[in-house]
């Protein structure tokens, strides 16, 4: 094997690049990405870089010395834009042509959008530094906050913002924020917590709609009728797989890139991070997690499997690990958390906001979260297994 592409320039595409040559592979590199900068991490985005606690260089993944050392074609700020398998060539936007021997796919996700409002000044998605720095740029102007959506993501951008003193409206067709995610018990805790903060909760609601003047949102309209003033509205209703430019590949392709067990999508080409959908071998599904941890693990192994070849390919089999830090408030999950388990609490008090809760479905305990409890959750998390059974 003597040219490896990566297609994604963040955690799961750099440690691609950090396992093929830990592992021995001499070849050359080249790494495609979106974005001008180099690899950056984004969980910090939505919080201490949205905040400005953090100057915008301190996301990045590594020491430009670092990425160097990695002898790596920088293809930035350059699309992927199309796949041929047969003769393993990806295409860029700029006309070029890039064959392969091997090929790992970690384009990660793009931003849902509402089907109006988007052209409107002052309506923002946030994913990329750039899209958060024009972010923290108008947020530093003061102005009445709306978000929609509160998932992990929108709840984050929530909490920053009335950190920064701003009046801010949290809205979700669910009855609670982060209630997707950890379920309706632990996201009306979660919504307590907005609540003691300042922040105004419309639960269960739609948004119909945004109003303008010359160009600038200035309310959103929801379906009962109500209207939200607003100056800045981010809008934070998930994500979507980026595998628009594998359309025509011939790529197994549904809730992102199809691969199977091993991460392996086709001869020679994998896909790692977000963007990944896998049968878990554990979990007995196939799962696609929107999960930093996931990123890094899942990177090493499509790697590690690239080089190894199908022969020796081992299975990806992780216990899920994900988190959010909102307020004083650092949230844990470990394992499967889904809506419809059973919670229990079984370290600490949920009143005093410090607790751990075991998820169960039919009496199985398959997952875990530690609020504020980090050292109680380790011990649970080391008992679980892919699938959240105990050992």
């Amino acid at each position: 094997m003597d040219h490896i592409v990566l297609v994604g320039a963040s955690a799961a595409g750099l440690t691609a690049a950090d396992t093929l040559r830990r592992e021995g592979f001499t070849g050359t590199l080249t790494m495609v990405g979106d974005e001008l900068q180099l690899p950056y991490d984004r969980p910090p985005l939505s919080k201490q870089v949205l905040a400005g606690d953090w100057e915008p260089h301190r996301s990045a993944l590594r020491q430009d010395t670092d990425i160097q050392r990695l002898d790596m074609n920088l293809r930035l700020g350059c699309r992927a834009t199309g796949l041929d398998t047969e003769d393993r060539v990806v295409t860029l936007a700029d006309g070029d042509r890039l064959g392969y021997d091997g090929l790992i796919i970690a384009t990660g996700l793009r931003p849902r959008r509402l089907p109006f409002g988007h052209d409107l000044a002052g309506v923002h998605v946030l994913r990329t530094l750039d899209e958060t720095l024009t972010l923290r740029a108008q947020l530093l102007a003061g102005p009445r906050v709306v978000v929609i959506g509160a998932g992990f993501l929108g709840s984050e951008i929530a909490a920053t913002a009335r950190g920064l003193g701003l009046d801010v409206t949290l809205v979700d067709v669910e009855p609670a924020p982060m209630a997707r995610q950890v379920g309706s018990w632990v996201g009306g805790l979660v919504g307590d917590m907005h609540r003691d903060h300042c922040v105004r909760l419309r639960m269960g609601r739609h948004v119909t709609g945004m109003t303008g003047q010359n160009g600038r949102v200035t309310a959103v309209t929801l379906d009962d009728g109500s209207r939200l003033p607003a100056d800045v509205v981010v809008v934070a209703i998930g994500s979507v797989p980026a595998t628009d430019w594998l359309a025509g590949s011939g790529l197994p392709l549904g809730d992102g890139v199809l691969c199977d067990r091993t991460c392996r999508a086709a001869p020679g080409v994998y896909a790692a991070g977000d963007v990944a959908n896998w049968p878990h071998p554990v979990a007995g599904r196939r799962v696609r997690l929107e999960q930093r941890t996931n990123a890094t693990q899942q990177a090493i192994t499509a790697a590690g499997n690239l080089l190894s070849g199908p022969a020796e390919a081992v299975p990806y089999a992780p216990v899920p690990f994900g988190w959010t830090d909102q307020y004083d408030a650092k949230i844990q999950t470990c394992g499967w958390c889904p809506s419809d388990a059973t919670v229990e609490v079984v370290d600490g008090d949920p009143q005093a906001r410090k607790f751990v809760a075991l998820y169960k479905v039919d009496d199985r305990v398959v997952g875990a979260l530690g609020w504020n409890s980090a050292r109680a959750l380790r011990e649970y998390r080391s008992h679980l297994t892919g699938n959240g059974a105990a050992r």
